[in-house]
């Protein structure tokens, strides 16, 4: 669909040839970005790239910047990729959570640029953040000390993922107006899904034991407002930055006096300090998976399948009455 090739910096072109075939022969949701005869979408990472195939459909072709696998915050942006961009109908991101990616799309000249952020609202959220936090504000939405930071895992809030879809589809009906039609289809079948797993959520952690877990990162923050429940993080919003010996103290106190029976990691970053964290305070560990990538290890899926096993997962963590 996009007739910009001609458009392309000559140095991305060559940055492009040097990479060689290896990378053109890759997959098509890698390798190659634009000049197909479909509404060509550049999504940064997973969460954004469902969005994009559930929306587009077939009428659409996405190329994901973040390889799966692939921690997406620390993604920096190759030449090929700037290519990718360029030659591209609109690209999907989410600003704050990649700043290689927020660099590159403002540099670009990529007709639609949609950005997720801009879609919904946005909080900030410190290490411990819920409805049951002692900080917690006349709304029920608890910021300790450390809040400060604008947190973007938006995604794993089925209601707020809602409505960045229903923005994204609105933006690909005005990008790709011949197939408005489909996306308002499509839009309204993704809203109806993510509703019915708001409601999966409701019920399913309404009645438990305890309402604080406690995680590797500070990514479900949302999703513990949204339910009533407390996250406590041992790192911020920041997956690799390391907790202070003050904050591991803290936590193992909190665990013994809310009734805590897990820690849990993630699989695209080292659970080292949570297993160890677990070990000393005599808990188990499992998987609470941020859905920033899809891999062999993921259980599940899709978004859908994923969000489920991490609701069975909380689930036997708060014990369900």
């Amino acid at each position: 669909m996009n007739d910009r090739r001609r458009l392309i910096p000559t140095a991305a072109t060559a940055a492009v040839t040097v990479l060689g075939l290896a990378a053109l022969s890759a997959c098509s949701t890698t390798a190659v970005a634009g000049n197909t005869d479909k509404f060509d979408v550049v999504a940064s990472f997973y969460p954004m790239t469902y969005l994009a195939e559930q929306i587009g459909g077939t009428h659409v072709h996405v190329t994901t910047l973040t390889e799966p696998g692939q921690e997406p915050h620390e993604l920096e942006i190759s030449a090929r990729q700037t290519a990718q961009l360029e030659e591209s109908d609109a690209v999907l991101y989410l600003k704050g959570l990649q700043p290689a990616v927020d660099k590159a799309v403002d540099q670009s000249g990529v007709g639609t640029k949609i950005d997720a952020a801009s879609l919904t609202t946005l909080e900030k959220h410190g290490t411990e953040v819920g409805g049951h936090d002692e900080h917690a504000d006349a709304d029920g939405h608890g910021h300790d000390e450390e809040s400060g930071a604008e947190d973007p895992h938006i995604w794993l809030d089925p209601v707020r993922y809602a409505e960045v879809a229903e923005g994204v589809g609105k933006a690909f009906e005005k990008a790709d107006p011949d197939h408005a039609a489909d996306y308002r289809k499509n839009t309204a079948a993704l809203v109806s899904r993510l509703g019915a797993l708001n409601t999966e959520f409701e019920k399913g952690l309404a009645g438990t034991r305890t309402k604080t877990f406690i995680t590797t990162h500070a990514a479900f923050g949302y999703l513990a407002e949204r339910y009533g429940l407390t996250e406590e993080a041992i790192s911020g919003l920041d997956p690799e930055s390391e907790p202070s010996a003050a904050r591991v103290k803290d936590l193992q106190k909190k665990a013994k006096a809310d009734g805590v029976t897990t820690v849990f990691y993630e699989t695209l970053v080292s659970g080292d300090t949570a297993k160890t964290l677990a070990e000393d305070a005599g808990l188990r560990t499992d998987v609470l998976d941020p859905i920033e990538g899809i891999t062999d290890n993921s259980r599940g899926d899709d978004y859908i399948q994923v969000m489920q096993t991490n609701l069975k997962a909380l689930r036997t963590a708060l014990g369900t009455k």
